[in-house]
């Protein structure tokens, strides 16, 4: 009892665990990310992890969840500069898009929704909660570029929902490595449908 008490006092934070994890997908990819690895990694046995994290789906989606607050910070500094909306904008996209295949968080990401199919309903509502803070903060600045006359007038919500979904398309093709487009081509089209869709003045097709 004294001896797992100790353990358990000496044992890594649960932040210093879930970078380790994020490093060795960065390092190794997914594939090296076991508990017997992470747990030499940390000084840990697998079985305290289990202790700790339960499953690997728990440590992968605490991972993303570790992984999603440092973004979410950086998305916030990003967005709450004083700066014009389309450039505020311009950088949540390029903070979006993965830097290129094998990415470490989009490959974390598709393989806890990959997972998701055998989740429960709590696990499916920590998903939704990541995804709903990326999709408030963008239709927080359209609303915003509508209202300081950046943007032509548009349902916020609508096109945020429309723009995530091309975001999310060209980032899988991007993080599995189609050779598709390249990250300065998708920006490319992406910049181009944000443009065709804001720019103030008559809707298109009038």
């Amino acid at each position: 009892m004294a001896g797992g008490a100790r353990a358990r006092k000496n044992a890594p934070p649960r932040e210093e665990v879930l970078a380790a994890a994020m490093a060795m997908i960065a390092e190794r990819g997914l594939d090296s990310l076991t508990m017997a690895a992470l747990g030499r990694e940390v000084g840990m046995s697998s079985g305290h992890l289990l202790y700790y994290f339960r499953t690997k789906d728990e440590l992968l989606l605490q991972t993303l969840e570790w992984s999603e607050a440092n973004l979410g910070a950086a998305r916030s500094a990003l967005l709450s500069r004083r700066a014009p909306v389309h450039e505020r904008l311009a950088a949540y996209v390029d903070l979006y898009v993965p830097d290129g295949p094998r990415d470490p968080h989009w490959t974390l990401w598709l393989e806890v929704w990959n997972r998701s199919q055998e989740a429960g309903p709590e696990e499916r509502d920590r998903q939704a909660a990541i995804e709903g803070a990326w999709h408030r903060d963008l239709v927080a600045l359209l609303a915003e570029g509508v209202s300081r006359g950046e943007f032509r007038t548009v349902d916020a919500d609508r096109f945020a929902t429309r723009t995530r979904a091309l975001l999310d398309g060209f980032s899988i093709q991007l993080a599995v490595g189609l050779p598709v487009l390249d990250r300065a081509g998708i920006l490319d089209h992406v910049r181009e449908f944000v443009e065709d869709g804001l720019r103030p003045g008559p809707a298109p097709g009038m």
